[in-house]
């Protein structure tokens, strides 16, 4: 195990003192303690909070020139160390070795398309040439609003939070981070890189720490905006604390599947079974319903159950294993509970639906049918490895159903027919549609966000930015 940083950073200080409280960070699968973090006090989230000011008076007046040269140092530092972090994500993350060498992938494309945005940050001109504005000129630029608060989930420990660092940086803002209690070494081990780089003091603070001094980074008023990645339950609370900053809430969802009558079962199953159980199915657009048109259901269903077999679960560092543990055995056991409660209220197994094993956090890939809605299983999001399968009589009533959901983040659609692909696009409540893909796909610059319960604005590199900047008007 490599020396990681088990200190909170504050205003450019590594501090390894706090309230007198530790995390103590687990290796998810052993069990073994790889970390002793100090939970940080309300003294050192105040002076974070300072010093994030602080370095926006430098760093708002940066070209975008040099905005960009600073980010891609910061790439070039995180390439050269990129097995580091893709060790860290699996120790602390339990993140299967594949999946986490995709993280890390990812988190160098953020990174790029962020300088690269950096120097495309501009206005526009508004066209007033008439009536009381002839003779006149006026065009729009954006400017960096100041210091984002991040608060960032467990299941990606670095590109979420490179989905709020780098549109920050991006546009001058600052950063106060506060990261999952169960993985946050990983962005304790990315912020060193800005020490090595040479970014100022405070223009990124890391600090672990309990609910009350997060929630006093939320209430801040000298931070100007809240992005949240996490519980729909926890986002919309902060929302309705953070007083009127800016907000954006990436929050969860029990992402579906539709498969039409003229899908292709037997090209479709591997990617729905991998969208369903990849990660022990820890993603907010983790595949959790599955509706199955009548007349291919039987065939589906065969062919669903044999390609979730082919799953191997077990050690997340083994490179050909793709369901690992779930995070923590509270987890386990509240998975388990939901998927017990909903056979004894009359759900069929088709497939798991018990503990793997307890000492590794492992839960059996699972498949509950003759479920219904208010089941905690369809109604709520599991993040774990369980879905629901139906049958639905048409494609209607599969959209119909999808709808039947206080989320809304993405949807996946298999069907052959183009006024399928419209409808499915026109009547679906979600974010985005993915046809004949599954909903956990996403590219780094697309606009990822959900409606409903599923959160409030978009992420993306443009339309962060977007979200870190006020557009000045001049007119003369």
């Amino acid at each position: 195990m490599e020396n990681y940083r088990k200190a909170n950073l504050v205003a450019g200080k590594w501090e390894e003192k706090g309230s007198g409280d530790f995390l103590h960070v687990l290796q998810k699968f052993t069990g073994e303690e790889i970390g002793r973090i100090p939970q940080a006090s309300e003294e050192q989230m105040e002076h974070a909070i300072v010093a994030a000011n602080k370095a926006f008076e430098t760093t708002k007046k940066w070209s975008a020139g040099k905005r960009r040269e600073m980010m891609e140092k910061l790439y070039n530092k995180l390439d050269e160390q990129k097995e580091k972090f893709v060790n860290l994500i699996i120790d602390e993350g339990a993140k299967p070795r594949s999946y986490a060498e995709n993280e890390i992938a990812r988190c160098l494309t953020t990174l790029k398309i962020g300088y690269e945005e950096a120097i495309r940050v501009g206005g526009e001109v508004v066209p007033i040439d008439f009536n009381n504005g002839e003779g006149k000129t006026a065009f729009t630029q954006r400017f960096p609003i100041g210091v984002v608060a991040c608060i960032t989930p467990f299941n990606f420990p670095l590109n979420l939070v490179m989905h709020k660092v780098a549109p920050a940086l991006a546009t001058g803002c600052t950063v106060v981070i506060k990261p999952a209690p169960q993985s946050p070494m990983t962005c304790l081990a990315f912020a060193e890189l800005f020490e090595e780089v040479g970014y100022p003091a405070g223009v990124i603070n890391v600090l672990c720490c309990d609910i009350p001094v997060a929630e006093k980074l939320v209430r801040d008023d000298r931070v100007a905006k809240l992005s949240f990645t996490g519980s729909d339950k926890v986002g919309w609370y902060l929302k309705s604390i953070c007083g009127k900053k800016k907000v954006t809430l990436e929050l969860g969802g029990n992402a579906a599947v539709l498969v039409d009558e003229d899908a292709e079962i037997a090209s479709i199953v591997d990617s729905i079974a991998m969208g369903t159980f990849l990660y022990a199915g820890q993603i907010c657009i983790s595949t959790q319903r599955i509706l199955v048109h009548e007349k291919v259901y039987d065939e589906f269903e065969k062919a669903f159950i044999a390609a979730i077999e082919r799953l191997k679960v077990g050690d997340p560092h083994d490179p050909e294993v793709r369901v690992g543990p779930i995070i923590d055995s509270g987890h386990l056991e509240r998975i388990d509970s939901w998927v017990q409660e909903a056979v004894e209220s009359g759900a069929k197994l088709l497939i798991g639906g018990k503990v793997k094993s307890k000492e590794n956090n492992l839960y059996e890939p699972t498949i509950l049918t003759n479920t219904r809605t208010s089941m905690k299983v369809c109604s709520e999001e599991v993040f774990g490895p369980v879905a629901v399968m139906e049958k639905v009589s048409s494609f209607k009533e599969g959209i119909e159903q999808i709808n039947e959901s206080k989320y809304g983040l993405q949807a996946g659609v298999f069907t052959n027919r183009v006024n399928h692909f419209k409808m499915a696009f026109e009547e679906l409540e979600v974010g985005g549609v993915m046809i004949n893909s599954i909903p956990g796909f996403r590219i780094d610059n697309m606009p990822y966000g959900g409606i409903k319960d599923s959160g409030l604005g978009r992420e993306g590199l443009r339309y962060s930015i977007a979200e870190m900047t006020e557009e000045r008007l001049i007119v003369y």
